[in-house]
Parts: C-alpha cells; sequence; structure tokens
C-alpha cells in the first residue's frame, strides 16, 4: 500500500479539506486527490464525501481512520531511526530532578545549541525503555537493564556515571548532627524508600545493599511524591532516606533537612545509558564525552554486583561491557 497516499487520507481527513493537505504535504491539490482516488479503488469503497466545507469522512473512511494512522506514525518512527539528526535529541531520565536530569541540564546550559528533548517515560521496568528506544520512540535511556543477555543485540549499554548515596534526616534524627557516616552507622535505623518496584533496577539495588550491609530498607507504602516524604522526614524522629548526592530535592527552611554523606566506603548507585547499536543520534557523542568529565568516586566505594565499568571504543564511544561476577560489599576504585 502506498505511504504517500495513506499519508494523504490521514491529514485530509484531520484538516477537513484537500488544499489544507497538499499545502501541509508540499504536493498539489491534484496530487492527493489523485493519491486518495488510488487507495479507494484499492480498498474498493469511498472514504470521503464532499460537502460544502470540504470533505468529511465516510463510515468506512471513519473505520479506516484510525489503522491508516498507526501506519503513518510507524513509517514516520522508521525514518527518524535512520535519520535521527532530523529531530531533537530525546533522553529518557527517571525524573526531572534526578541526578540524570541534572548532568544533561548542566550539559545543557554549556552547549545551548543542543536541540535536546528530555523526557520521563514514568515506567518501572527498564524493559519498556528499551521497546521506546528499539521503535524510535526516545533516542536513548538513563536505565540499566541488569542482566546484560536481556538486552536485544541492536542496543548497547554504557557507563554513564556513579552517583554516591546521601542519608536525608530531619532536625530530630539520631544522626542529624553527624557530618559523615559509615555504613554500619546506618544499621538499625530505619531507611524508607516507598514505593520500589518490583523488577526495577533499584529494586535489585537496594536487595544487594541491604544485604551487603545489613540495613533496614522500608518500602512500605506507595510513594505518594517527594513532597510527602520531606514533610515525613521534617516531623519525624526515626526515620530517614537515602537520596543521590546529584539528586535536586527542594523544602521549605523550616523542615531543616540534612544530607550526609556516607563514606568508608561510599554507597554509590551506578547509572546507565542505553542506546542503539548502530546510527546513534550525532548529539549523543558529546553528551557521552561530557559523562566522561564528571568526578570519580572515592578510591573506596561499594557498588552493586552489576555496576560495569568503562570500555572506550576505537570510535571514541564507550562500548557494552560486562558486569562482574558475584556479589561484592566493596571494591577499590582506582583513580587516574
Amino acid at each position: 500500500m502506498d505511504t504517500n497516499a495513506l499519508r494523504s487520507f490521514v491529514r485530509a481527513a484531520e484538516l477537513g479539506q484537500f488544499q489544507h493537505a497538499a499545502d501541509e504535504l508540499g504536493v498539489t491539490q491534484q496530487a492527493v486527490s489523485k493519491r486518495i482516488a488510488t487507495l479507494e479503488r484499492e480498498l474498493e469503497v469511498r472514504l470521503f464525501t464532499r460537502t460544502a466545507r470540504g470533505v468529511e469522512l465516510t463510515l468506512d473512511g471513519q473505520a479506516f481512520l484510525p489503522h491508516a494512522q498507526s501506519i503513518v506514525a510507524g513509517v514516520e518512527r522508521a525514518i527518524t531511526a535512520v535519520r535521527p539528526g532530523s529531530r531533537a535529541l530525546r533522553i529518557d531520565v527517571l525524573g526531572l530532578r534526578s541526578a540524570q536530569a541534572v548532568v544533561l541540564h548542566d550539559y545543557w546550559r554549556s552547549h545551548p545549541e543542543t536541540n535536546l528533548d528530555v523526557v520521563t517515560l514514568r515506567v518501572n521496568d527498564p524493559r519498556v525503555a528499551v521497546a521506546a528506544i528499539e521503535a524510535g520512540d526516545i533516542d536513548a535511556s538513563f536505565r540499566t537493564v541488569t542482566d546484560p543477555a536481556a538486552l536485544p543485540p541492536g542496543l548497547r549499554m554504557i557507563h554513564a556515571f556513579d552517583t554516591p548515596l546521601e542519608l536525608l534526616v530531619g532536625p530530630r534524627h539520631p544522626l542529624a548532627s553527624a557530618r559523615r557516616l559509615t555504613p554500619p552507622q546506618l544499621r538499625k535505623h530505619r531507611i524508607w524508600v516507598p514505593g520500589i518496584a518490583p523488577r526495577s533496577e533499584w529494586a535489585d539495588f537496594y536487595d544487594q545493599l541491604a544485604a551487603a550491609f545489613d540495613l533496614r530498607i522500608d518500602a512500605a507504602g506507595p510513594h505518594f511524591g517527594d513532597e510527602v516524604l520531606l514533610d515525613t522526614l521534617a516531623e519525624s524522629a526515626d526515620v530517614a532516606t537515602l537520596v543521590g548526592a546529584r539528586d535536586r530535592y527542594i523544602w521549605p527552611t523550616n523542615h531543616d533537612l540534612r544530607r550526609i554523606p556516607i563514606v568508608n566506603p561510599a554507597l554509590a548507585y551506578p547509572l546507565s545509558l542505553i542506546l542503539p547499536g548502530t546510527n546513534p543520534h550525532p548529539e549523543l557523542r558529546g553528551i557521552i564525552a561530557h559523562l566522561k568529565t564528571l568526578p570519580r568516586l572515592p578510591d573506596t566505594a561499594w557498588l552493586p554486583s552489576w555496576a560495569t565499568t568503562p570500555q572506550l571504543g576505537d570510535d571514541g564511544i564507550e562500548n557494552a561491557r560486562d558486569p562482574r561476577p558475584g556479589p561484592r560489599p566493596q571494591r577499590q576504585r582506582r583513580q587516574g
């Protein structure tokens, strides 16, 4: 079936006039009429009736329209997938206050000419983000597929950066006066991380973290938003939570919350970037170069077993890499 004919049909149906569709498509009204006439002959139905104000869909046309729209959208995604430079770079982040969004904002401030579209898919399963990249809906996603064998062969996952964790507490918490904390000092304290979603990468992260340091990670209750979490911390004498050092949180001054670094070892959340294995959006190269300039972790840091190690490819872009086998409650990370 002629996709140009389908596109002409869809735009004529949406705009209500052949001439408006022709103007948008950059062809003559006669060309639009011929395309739709050919489509009607192929389908053996009438798709439009003419009115004093333009055209209206017949019942057959109404039934055909949503399917035609789906086909046209699929064709557009296919074209975009092989010509990614034709539109803004679209990157998925976990949240607009997350470390990923903060890093992207820093990059954009230094490169304001970058045509960047930051989106949040609002999904917990990284496989959904993977499917969106495969479909061409997004160009890359700051997600991690913790089992690299589950990553489709047409995609690759590269190391983005590691974000150290901090303990966030209210002024009445027993640890509120500490300037730094070690993981053993967190034991027996309630660390509330509401809404940990099954099958998410962070569910695996918190499972390993709790096991490695005998921490009390409490995922009870739904996550009603950052404001509710911050209000709870401000009022509580026994509840704390973990946040990324680069995550952006804003609270009223009377909350008097404290962000306390965790050291010896630092606890770090590894962030990956998933992107197409071939023909990635050309703007990604600059962002990946920026990621390599971010500060490294301290010499002693803990990461989950699926954390990845950077490997530089011949094209100057990091390639996919395998996670290190087996759990490790602590590992040495050397700078240089």
